[in-house]
């Protein structure tokens, strides 16, 4: 993957443009999200629709995506909808896949896909064979700030592990948006194979004085956490920050490059399938068939 930075620079993996419903967000362009990452250092992110999020059809919102990311094709790597619920889903993952979008986002708590439900694991198995990663977002703000129009609760640990969980998936996940009781939650309740297909955005999680970045650095691994900017949500420098606030004896020998990034997580979902399958259009579910 090509990038205008640098391919040592870490690859955003959550972030977003367009409004948001409850509150007016400062410059959620994509010119300006661009020129943020390469102020930040980032090579690119993988850029959702922030506004689609809340629509019941998601299509709309990836076609005003795919749209308002073209003038960037290397920075702004589209992370399209793909409501698993909804009809006529698959055509929404062939779109993704046709756009090179590394991985797709789904929001189970706004659309009320609580854990174990069937479309889910449909769309983790169609992910996993297409070499898409599933980018599951926690929530948007903390339960202090959210206006009281924004009755999603959080997705809770159960969802996320039974994603991960689904016998013979190849799906890799990236978790957004969860702290570290929900990260360990997730993490333990995992097989070692399990916990390989699992990332996690650490954007939420808590530094000093707490020092909850630190504790999970030295017991999940810094492989396992990944870059995210989370604009134009939250502060952009928060996952640089935590980095460089780490005890000396708890940074990793590389440093930033020892944490999982956008381009790294990639590549392990692109190797996880065949390669006469890589990027493949996810095939119809035969007759009688479950998964």
């Amino acid at each position: 993957m090509s990038t205008a930075v640098s391919d040592r620079s870490p690859i955003d993996v959550t972030s977003w443009i367009g409004a948001y419903p409850f509150r007016e967000l400062p410059h959620p362009d994509p010119d300006v999200l661009a020129r943020v990452l390469a102020r930040e250092g980032c090579a690119g992110a993988w850029v959702g629709h922030l506004p689609g999020a809340f629509y019941r059809d998601p299509v709309p919102s990836n076609r005003a995506l795919y749209a308002a990311v073209e003038r960037w094709p290397q920075v702004l790597l589209p992370a399209p909808i793909v409501r698993p619920d909804w009809p006529g889903w698959q055509d929404m993952l062939r779109d993704a896949i046709s756009a090179g979008a590394p991985s797709v986002r789904a929001y189970p708590a706004q659309w009320g896909l609580g854990p174990g439900h069937p479309a889910l694991s449909e769309l983790a198995y169609a992910c996993g064979e297409a070499g898409v990663v599933l980018h599951v977002t926690v929530r948007f703000e903390d339960l202090r700030q959210r206006h009281p129009l924004d009755t999603a609760g959080d997705v809770p640990a159960a969802t996320l592990r039974g994603l991960a969980r689904l016998p013979g998936s190849r799906c890799h996940v990236v978790v957004a948006g969860a702290g570290r009781d929900l990260i360990e939650e997730t993490h333990w309740g995992l097989t070692e194979a399990e916990q390989q297909r699992v990332f996690y955005d650490f954007g939420w999680v808590w530094g000093p004085p707490e020092d909850h970045f630190a504790h999970l650095v030295r017991t999940l691994g810094p492989s396992r956490l990944t870059w995210s900017s989370w604009w134009p949500l939250r502060l952009t420098q928060q996952s640089q920050a935590l980095i460089e606030l780490l005890p000396a004896g708890d940074a990793p020998a590389n440093g930033a490059a020892d944490f999982a990034d956008g381009r790294a997580i990639a590549m392990a979902a692109t190797r996880q399938i065949p390669a006469d399958a890589a990027r493949m259009t996810p095939r119809e579910p035969r007759v009688g068939e479950t998964y």
